[in-house]
């Protein structure tokens, strides 16, 4: 299946946003953060390029889907019942990229920045519902490149080769380094999956971070990732 593309409705949840930059309703900074976010819901044109894929072959550590391997014992075994992927990146778009870098003071970058990272939230949920409606794929899962050193960073390159030109159809660049611009994007595989799992149950950095999902599960990786002799 060829690659598809979709733009995302532009939406900011409000409330979140100010939690998560700790500005209080009250604030004397509330008529900034309301202007950039007018700003941002006129010119945002957040995306995701992903396609439909099957898993072509299966080892101990790594997925092999149309043709391209990934390797990563944590992927494998939480592909174990399924042979249906859905590769995909999702970006807050370049328009809001650069419109943020009309904001160099310090302070409105931050601002900036935070609601740039809430466009991204808002666009993830809508991705995830429509790839769950459209692949049918029932309660579902991901995995996102980077996000433990068990599927490092540099797996982003078979992930970006198995969508395609990715910055021909969503403006998404990968770097050298394998991170991505703009850099509010996230990019990842869907996959069907009976169970929980998120990231954060396998991630030992602290409990307050404010992208966790999930409390660390210290037993988890032993019991059911770890390699059997």
């Amino acid at each position: 299946m060829d690659t598809k593309v979709y733009q995302i409705p532009c939406a900011i949840d409000r409330e979140d946003l100010l939690a998560r930059l700790h500005i209080k309703p009250d604030s004397s900074y509330i008529g900034k953060v309301d202007q950039l976010i007018d700003e941002a819901l006129k010119i945002g044109n957040p995306k995701i390029a992903y396609k439909l894929a099957f898993v072509d072959d299966k080892g101990d550590d790594f997925v092999v889907i149309e043709g391209i391997r990934f390797s990563s014992r944590i992927l494998r075994v939480n592909m174990e019942d399924t042979f249906k992927a859905v590769p995909f990146v999702v970006t807050c778009g370049t328009e809001l990229a650069d419109w943020a870098q009309g904001y160099p003071d310090t302070f409105d970058n931050y601002i900036a920045d935070g609601v740039m990272e809430a466009v991204l939230r808002s666009a993830l949920e809508k991705s995830y519902a429509r790839i769950d409606e459209e692949f049918n794929l029932g309660h579902a899962a991901n995995m996102n490149p980077g996000s433990l050193p068990e599927w490092p960073l540099t797996e982003q390159e078979p992930l970006f080769q198995l969508l395609g030109d990715v910055q021909g159809l969503i403006g998404v660049e990968l770097k050298s380094s394998f991170l991505m611009s703009p850099i509010k994007t996230e990019s990842g595989i869907r996959f069907p999956k009976e169970g929980t799992f998120y990231n954060c149950q396998l991630c030992s950095r602290e409990d307050n971070c404010p992208g966790r999902k999930a409390p660390f599960d210290k037993d988890l990786y032993k019991e059911k990732y770890l390699k059997k002799d």
